[in-house]
């Protein structure tokens, strides 16, 4: 589901206007979201779970209200092979609201199939052999968050951009991380799945990353304040 105008307006508009701290005619405000003070799980890969990460978060408890539960594991994607993948972080969840899918770059930097949209889906009899490519990770995952919580509400955070090769954020490159980023966006469209582009809207490239970036992967605790405001302006208004 591609992110529409209105969306990027709101989001300028929110961070510009101080529309964080009161109602105005004709604005919007946090608290009119309806995912205001809902419960939020989260899956992912050291980018969801490491300490600075926690910068993202704090913005999404300040201005939305939620409660997160942290379900990632360093070194997990969404590939059956990739550590302790999205599938089995997954299978241990309970009820919440919200259900994050926060995409790491592992199945990109260990070069885990891509794979199809199609993967693990009716339309291969959900086939437990394609579990093994991000496409089927991604699928199983939102297959059983809907049989854990059919009333569940999910989100996709896509992979952002990496600075350990030219394949980590050359949009054209081929080969690329850019390639499981449309897979991941893909699928989601399958399921009507929202998704946050992370890749193309977080704004890293290679002239600022020594301001955001940690490491090659990593974003410091800057960096996870700047995604955090594009992170809730989405979740507040996922259009």
């Amino acid at each position: 589901m591609k992110i529409s105008k209105n969306y990027v307006i709101i989001l300028f508009y929110l961070f510009s206007s101080g529309a964080f701290a009161q109602n105005r005619p004709g604005t919007l405000s946090f608290s009119e979201s309806s995912n205001y003070g809902k419960s939020i799980a989260v899956f992912g890969g050291s980018v969801s779970v490491i300490p600075e990460s926690d910068s993202a978060k704090i913005i999404w408890k300040k201005y939305l209200g939620v409660t997160v539960t942290n379900f990632g594991v360093s070194g997990a994607g969404f590939s059956s092979l990739q550590g302790k993948s999205f599938q089995q972080q997954v299978d241990e969840a309970g009820v919440f609201d919200i259900y994050i899918l926060w995409a790491s770059t592992n199945d990109y930097t260990n070069h885990r199939d891509v794979g199809c949209y199609t993967d693990y889906t009716e339309f291969d009899g959900y086939d437990k052999n394609k579990l093994t490519t991000q496409a089927g990770g991604i699928n199983y995952c939102i297959k059983k968050i809907y049989e854990i919580n059919p009333r569940a509400i999910i989100y996709l955070f896509t992979s952002s951009k990496a600075f350990n090769d030219r394949g980590g954020y050359d949009p054209f490159y081929t080969q690329g991380l850019s390639q499981y980023v449309e897979i991941q966006k893909k699928v989601c469209e399958l399921h009507g799945i929202p998704v946050l582009d992370q890749y193309s809207l977080g704004g890293y490239n290679i002239y600022n990353k020594n301001l955001y970036y940690k490491d090659p992967i990593h974003m410091n605790t800057t960096g996870y304040k700047k995604i955090g405001e594009l992170q809730v302006s989405f979740l507040a208004f996922p259009w």
